[in-house]
């Protein structure tokens, strides 16, 4: 190189100068092919976030977004219990109950209700009592939590916070009940619990102790704590050991039969946000045993024996559902199976299990009765059908069909649905307990 100014200098200056610019458009290419790269996963992640979470709803259905995230939690607990259950790693309940039992909350006392926790007959129990004087005798009321036999307790932040509004709006006692569950456990053993306990709420001594009116007790439950709830008043009926008679039955979306999973709720709302059909039957099968091939049977509809064919009367939804609600379905004969499975398994025609299974001389004598059923919901016609069934036999019945509802909405706290629910049941209760 010479001296500043030579010929070679500028030369050389100008390859330098085109090699750097060289190096950098090269650097620059990589440093936009990494960043396009960045950009176009970040774009797939969007766009499968968005899928998973999006789910398609009905027009009628209030704060679809509020929903569409709530599903996206139990849809995440869901998918994760069946990898780790194809793993075999863990009974997929188990993984379900763990992913629950975050949501537990301790039993504390407010300005306006006093928490406490103790057990009736063994069984565990959360009593809330209003703080406020009474002169009277209050009312009595004892629920029973849902979650399919399977899942749950008294302890769900929503469980305890729908106790204690009661408790303090309706001026009542409100006993919130567990019981055992599945898969440990199967039927009669979450019936025999709840029956249990609620025979020792029904004792006199019991009903003085917490300044309960014996005339006015009332028992309640959603969903399988609605079928629960069912048939421990039907049982009520015929034991004569109970003196004190239970004033009214509510009924939130119970689960009352496990015979036919296919009237027209089920197949409109198979894939429906909360629980599917395929979820359903896995929570009616766990009911009575872990026998997965009578979960399979349930939905093929070939379960129920032959000798069992007259039960259908009892469940034929083709006679059972007012006309707006088969809207076209045609009713399938169900194809019967061998005995094999009932006799393993009897519970699932046992009207313990199924409350719509009882003859009309069984629910002749029930007290008036509430029910709440919701239009975008597996479970709808179970209510429905049970509404019918009752009414048949002389039961004062009133029925709340909420157009907008899904499975579960009562218990979506901190929505419209919610709020509006609560405000009917509870208002309903107040005019009738």
């Amino acid at each position: 190189i010479k001296p500043l100014g030579g010929t070679e200098t500028k030369y050389t200056i100008l390859a330098y100068q085109v090699s750097s610019l060289s190096v950098f458009l090269k650097t620059e290419g990589q440093r936009s092919y990494v960043m396009g790269r960045k950009s176009l996963y970040l774009l797939m992640l969007g766009v499968f976030l968005a899928c998973y979470v999006y789910t398609p709803l009905p027009e009628n259905i209030e704060e679809p977004w509020r929903l569409m995230w709530l599903n996206t939690h139990l849809k995440t607990i869901v998918h994760l219990a069946t990898f780790v259950e194809l793993l075999g790693l863990n009974h997929f309940i188990d993984s379900m109950m763990i992913g629950m039992s975050f949501s537990e909350v301790p039993p504390t006392s407010d300005e306006n209700v006093t928490v406490t926790e103790t057990t009736f007959n063994d069984v565990p129990v959360r009593v809330y009592v209003p703080k406020r004087k009474s002169e009277a005798l209050r009312r009595g009321m004892f629920y029973i939590h849902g979650g399919g036999w399977c899942l749950g307790s008294a302890a769900l932040q929503n469980y305890d916070l729908l106790s204690r509004w009661t408790a303090d709006r309706l001026d009542a006692v409100v006993i919130s009940t567990d019981y055992r569950l599945a898969p440990k456990y199967h039927f009669p053993t979450q019936f025999e619990d709840v029956y249990n306990a609620l025979r020792w709420f029904l004792q006199e001594k019991v009903l003085a102790k917490y300044g309960v009116n014996p005339e006015r007790v009332g028992v309640s439950g959603d969903s399988a704590g609605g079928n629960l709830a069912a048939a421990v008043t039907q049982q009520l009926l015929g034991d004569v050991d109970v003196k004190i008679k239970l004033k009214v039955q509510s009924l939130i979306y119970p689960a009352l039969q496990p015979l036919d999973l296919d009237s027209p709720s089920y197949r409109e709302n198979s894939d429906f946000s909360i629980l599917s059909k395929s979820l359903m039957a896995r929570f009616w099968s766990e009911y009575f045993t872990t026998d997965r091939s009578l979960e399979k049977a349930m939905l093929s509809h070939q379960h129920v024996p032959v000798e069992s064919s007259h039960l259908f009367k009892f469940v034929n939804w083709s006679s059972l559902l007012p006309e707006r609600f088969i809207k076209g379905h045609v009713y399938s004969n169900p194809t019967y199976d061998s005995s094999e499975l009932s006799k393993k398994y009897p519970g699932f025609l046992d009207v313990r299990a199924a409350p719509l299974l009882a003859d009309d001389d069984r629910l002749r004598g029930l007290p008036l009765t509430y029910i709440i059923t919701c239009q975008h919901d597996v479970l709808r016609d179970d209510g429905i059908m049970y509404v019918t069934r009752l009414r048949n036999a002389g039961v004062r019945v009133t029925h709340n069909h909420v157009e907008d509802g899904f499975h579960g909405a009562l218990l979506f706290l901190n929505s419209k649905i919610s709020y509006r629910m609560i405000n009917q049941y509870i208002s309903w209760l107040s005019e009738n307990l």
